[in-house]
């Protein structure tokens, strides 16, 4: 057995969450480095799971870390989960894990990260060609600014905006950064999340355009599912949550479950500190 790259969260709590049926058909929107998948098919010898990524990467990697227990019970669908073909009625439940896999962070030359210095690339799907470099360098001030604020949730959006246009071009993600810490008080520059934070996570939901997909995915799921199916997604910041929060309790095919989000237990926490910000909603098809 190949070993995990990659600590999903909130385990335990989507699978009993999902209410498992035998000989189930499962769906694994984000499939990522397989975590969740890998215990349902361990878990439930008789379920089949499909697995939906849009890194060929991460989907090559996976393959090999289930190949000793899946079998002919797991199958991959390469592409944004907002463009599945799914079916009316398909499956017994859907998982999503919105957050961005471990691996995508740690790996510096994908540029993610500010921890590293690297391209500013950003982009899930690598045959894409917008990257964050295009964002950064011929974007003007304003959409920067409307780009940061909205997606980011960064309130000093249009002063990093104003010096990122003035000292541009940018290269890596580490020029980035340290240019975006300058906009701040040096009180703020050394805490404990970094200026840059905001930025980065706005320009990776841009770059990959994650809450139009999101926004397209919720409205198409509940017809995958079979009567009585239960949808759970795991969500890591306010933009998605919310948008996942009203779309279970708006749509007219699904039953809310959870009232308040599933957090993971401070014993996860403590042990993958980048499950602190997880929140685990479930809804039932009708």
């Amino acid at each position: 057995m190949s070993p995990i790259l990659h600590t999903p969260v909130l385990c335990q709590e989507l699978i009993e969450g999902l209410t498992v049926e035998p000989n189930g058909h499962y769906l694994d929107a984000t499939l990522g480095r397989g975590g969740h998948s890998r215990l349902l098919l361990e878990k439930f010898p008789n379920v089949r799971v499909t697995g939906i990524d849009l890194d060929e990467e991460a989907i090559a990697t996976t393959q090999r870390y289930l190949s000793d227990i899946a079998g002919d019970r797991f199958e991959v669908w390469q592409g944004n989960f907002a463009d599945y073909p799914g079916q009316p009625a398909e499956f017994n439940g859907i998982i999503a894990d919105l957050g961005v896999s471990s691996p995508q962070f740690d790996v510096a030359e994908r540029g993610f990260s500010f921890r590293h210095e690297a391209p500013l690339d950003m982009r899930m799907n690598r045959q894409q060609s917008l990257t964050a470099a295009e964002i950064i360098n011929h974007w003007d001030q304003t959409s920067l600014a409307d780009l940061f604020y909205q997606y980011g949730e960064e309130r000093r959006s249009r002063p990093i905006a104003r010096r990122i246009v003035q000292q541009r071009p940018f290269n890596t993600t580490t020029d980035l950064a340290e240019a975006i810490a300058k906009c701040f008080p040096p009180k703020q520059r050394y805490g404990r999340i970094h200026p840059a934070t905001r930025v980065f996570q706005a320009l990776r939901i841009g770059v990959n355009d994650e809450l139009g997909s999101l926004e397209r995915f919720l409205e198409k799921a509940p017809h995958w599912l079979k009567p009585g199916g239960r949808i759970g997604i795991i969500s890591f910041h306010s933009l998605e949550d919310r948008r996942v929060k009203y779309s279970f309790r708006d749509s007219l095919l699904l039953d809310v479950v959870t009232k308040k989000p599933i957090i993971p237990q401070p014993e996860e926490q403590a042990k993958n500190p980048r499950s602190r910000s997880a929140k685990l909603r479930f809804a039932q098809r009708k």
